[in-house]
């Protein structure tokens, strides 16, 4: 069985959230995936699905304390 080729049709967007601990990042991702599930459909997930979804570590240096956290969420709209 062959792949099909993915045609992207939209303008591909990043959008990432960075803040301290504790400070409404995934309370925010939550907000955003509800109001573009009402507005467009597909599915929103709640906060508990956010924090507890696996994470991607990446380590930017060893000799600094920096260490940051990622969660993919797709998201789709009608334009």
């Amino acid at each position: 069985m062959s792949k099909e080729k993915f045609e992207r049709t939209k303008p591909h967007v990043n959008v990432g959230t960075i803040g301290h601990v504790d400070h409404g990042k995934t309370t925010l991702t939550a907000a955003i995936t509800t109001v573009l599930a009402k507005t467009y459909g597909g599915s929103a997930r709640a906060f508990d699905q956010i924090d507890n979804a696996p994470e991607e570590k990446l380590v930017v240096s060893p000799s600094t304390p920096l260490t940051l956290n990622m969660t993919p969420r797709l998201a789709t709209t009608r334009t």
